[in-house]
């Protein structure tokens, strides 16, 4: 009788620890309109600590953090009484908040529920699941190979700074970690659009990554801006079947990922991406921000939003494409880059500038780790200038590093 009694409450808790049934891919999980899903988050106190993208059963009894008993009553609570269906959910230990994603019912608009939840004393914050997209095109190879290095003066910086012991986090896209040019730079991957999945080698986060940080004098193609950095590859968007170069995302998987930054002990965030304000997200930049993080975003060529609408990110805009909004400028046209199965391409947009940033960010901090964000825009506006080779203004990373040492030999 004991031992029946013993399998039921197994059985039980496992029933608890799965629901609701989540789908294990998030481009399935919120398929359709996108004005169909809203994210609702509640106060999760007393709970131990999560691993970002963990899954339901890892949260069950002392293996890791849990959703509290009230938060799952509150969330069952608000399904029954708004008629909702909970698509997926995560604690976020780093608010200390358990989020969910719910679909609304077919009648029930999305502003008619956002004012409805935003009354209810059980909501500690509702807002819309946004969608999120990078920010670069292909493009012939029609200009000179690596041009961008030359125009901000990478080769002669490399003499003081490669970017050792800096680890940036590359919340994107897959990255081909096999690709010759990143073999030792990728030192880990997640995936949090589909966690049961391996990350598969994807476009726009291998080129990122590339110019980041394709290793230097391997006689493999081309050099990283900062070539001794590490990449931890956080997979958070996922292609479009029509251009593999574009992708999208959306609030839940950027959350997750940009936990996952933090828990990564990543020193500088690259987010080559655009889409509207989103309330979740900027709290989590902050949270991140608090701890040292350096983010860098993506200029979108529309309506500034998360992330270059937050004073916690430095905003790239591509070199020769004037708008307002961009604190710094880098080469963002025609630049050669890595695709995967070991290929090379030229990528052009915002999406190529910021990892340019990114990385000669990685290049002060390598000899600076006490570099906070406002430090390295005072290093790094006053080099943007017009160069010999482009008189399109861009950041000089050699003026910056000659400043931070109080070295002299850049142009």
């Amino acid at each position: 009788m004991i031992r029946a009694i013993c399998v039921l409450a197994v059985l039980l808790a496992a029933g608890c620890a799965l629901q609701p049934e989540q789908a294990q891919d998030a481009r399935i999980a919120f398929a359709g309109n996108a004005d169909r899903f809203i994210v609702v988050t509640l106060h999760n106190r007393h709970a131990l600590v999560p691993r970002a993208g963990s899954t339901r059963r890892d949260y069950d009894g002392n293996l890791g953090y849990g959703v509290s008993a009230i938060a799952r009553r509150e969330v069952r609570a608000l399904a029954a009484d708004y008629r909702l269906r909970e698509v997926d959910g995560w604690p976020i230990q780093a608010l200390d908040l358990h989020c969910v994603v719910f679909e609304l019912p077919p009648d029930v608009p999305q502003s008619q529920a956002l004012r409805e939840l935003e009354r209810d004393g059980r909501v500690e914050s509702v807002q819309p699941l946004n969608s999120f997209r990078t920010l670069s095109t292909a493009t012939d190879p029609y200009r000179r190979l690596q041009r961008n290095l030359d125009v901000m003066q990478v080769g002669q910086a490399h003499r003081w700074s490669r970017g050792e012991n800096v680890r940036i986090a590359v919340v994107d896209t897959g990255i081909d970690d096999t690709h010759p040019d990143l073999a030792g730079r990728v030192i880990l991957q997640r995936n949090f659009v589909d966690a049961s999945a391996p990350v598969p080698p994807e476009q726009h986060g291998t080129a990122v990554a590339g110019v980041i940080a394709a290793r230097a004098n391997n006689r493999e193609g081309i050099t990283g801006v900062a070539p001794a950095s590490s990449i931890v590859g956080l997979k958070a968007c996922w292609p479009q079947d029509d251009n593999p170069t574009a992708a999208v995302c959306n609030t839940f998987t950027l959350a997750k990922a940009l936990v996952a930054a933090v828990e990564s002990k990543s020193h500088i965030v690259n987010l080559s991406l655009a889409g509207p304000a989103d309330p979740l997200l900027k709290r989590l930049v902050e949270y991140g921000a608090k701890r040292g993080l350096i983010y860098v975003g993506a200029l979108p060529p529309d309506e500034l939003g998360f992330p270059c609408n937050l004073a916690h990110v430095i905003c790239v805009g591509s070199a020769g494409r004037w708008q307002d909004g961009p604190q710094l400028f880098a080469p963002g046209d025609e630049v050669l880059t890595l695709i995967p199965a070991g290929r090379y391409d030229f990528l052009s947009g915002s999406s190529l500038a910021a990892a340019s940033v990114s990385a000669g960010i990685a290049l002060l901090r390598a000899r600076a780790p006490d570099l906070t964000s406002e430090m390295a825009l005072r290093l790094l506006a006053p080099t943007v200038t017009s160069a010999a080779l482009d008189p399109a203004p861009s950041i000089n990373v050699c003026r910056a590093l000659a400043r931070l040492l109080a070295e002299e030999g850049c142009n």
